[in-house]
């Protein structure tokens, strides 16, 4: 295994592209990466950039104004890469789906591949913690 694969598994990149909602999860990822929890004790940290992610977390439903900047930061993030969806808005639309809703366009796997869910309204930081966990168990095998 190269270095840069190992590197890739072992210490992951986060962006964190939130698409709107009631910033319920975006509390909970920034708990999970607080001294309680420490994720970064794993090597997993957070980056201001999507071109230096290997792992996108996705937070909120899908609305049209936000959809070319989520399909930009989709691409910007270089291959192999895992999205993980996490909340129920993410997961499902949440409170905010609705067919009529001219606004919402539904949730982020209309427009990306999800590879990992993590439903919950908010999800807890234990809960964010797996999924990344899986997130990183799906890079090495797309590595």
């Amino acid at each position: 295994m190269s270095l840069l694969k190992k590197s890739r598994i072992y210490s992951p990149w986060l962006y964190h592209l939130h698409c709107g909602g009631c910033n319920g999860c975006d509390i909970e990822i920034l708990a999970a990466l607080s001294p309680r929890f420490d994720v970064e004790r794993f090597g997993i940290q957070l980056v201001a950039s999507p071109r230096h992610a290997d792992i996108l977390l996705i937070t909120g439903p899908m609305p049209k104004q936000i959809l070319p900047m989520a399909k930009r930061v989709y691409e910007q993030v270089p291959d192999p890469k895992v999205v993980v969806a996490i909340g129920s808005c993410a997961c499902g639309g949440g409170i905010f789906y609705d067919p009529e809703n001219y606004a919402i366009l539904g949730t982020p796997d209309s427009l990306m591949p999800i590879d990992v869910y993590i439903p919950g309204c908010p999800p807890k930081p234990e809960a964010i913690i797996n999924g990344i966990v899986q997130g990183i168990l799906k890079l090495s095998k797309k590595s």
